[in-house]
């Protein structure tokens, strides 16, 4: 007998589904989701992708804040979203401050956590993220890759994105 696999999006959190801050984002007040997010978490999900969020959070490792900031922002994120976010991975190491984990990205523990759990295919897969450490990761285990960026394409990503919407739609072929 066998088992379905489920396709999912694996989605890093600032830069991709919120404005990024060079000083972190972990108060509500510094929360901005830009124009197009919730539009395409909803086709994503409406196509039957998971959406699983996949972020590294140093700042936690440098004293700035808490894991329970970034369950606020995340909760936060929800209510935008009209709950279309189906977990959240985060990993509040830093090498310079706590050692190496394979948590952090560009690793891959993260994501094939997320896949053990919830039984993902990563040939239906993608990884969407802002760094060329997301595109790393999302090679390790073995999805394609969105760059969401402004430049132009390098050796690292499958695809390259304006933005979230504009990912969403490529994954979907149109």
């Amino acid at each position: 007998m066998s088992v379905t696999k489920t396709k999912c999006v694996f989605l890093d959190r600032d830069g991709v589904l919120n404005v990024d801050r060079p000083n972190y984002v972990y108060n509500l007040d510094d929360l901005v989701i830009p124009e197009g997010v919730a539009e395409a978490l909803q086709l994503l999900k409406k196509a039957g992708y998971l959406l699983i969020v996949i972020t590294n959070q140093a700042g936690i490792a440098k004293g700035l804040y808490s894991a329970d900031n970034v369950l606020e922002i995340h909760k936060q994120m929800q209510l935008a979203s009209g709950g279309m976010l189906d977990d959240i991975y985060f990993s509040p190491f830093h090498q310079d401050y706590s050692g190496n984990s394979l948590s952090r990205k560009p690793d891959s523990l993260m994501l094939e956590k997320a896949m053990a759990k919830y039984n993902i295919d990563p040939d239906q897969s993608w990884m969407v993220g802002d760094h060329n450490r997301d595109m790393k990761a999302g090679r390790k285990a073995g999805v394609k890759t969105i760059h969401i960026t402004s430049e132009s394409k390098t050796s690292e990503e499958d695809y390259t994105a304006a933005d979230l919407l504009e990912a969403a739609h490529i994954i979907l072929g149109y």
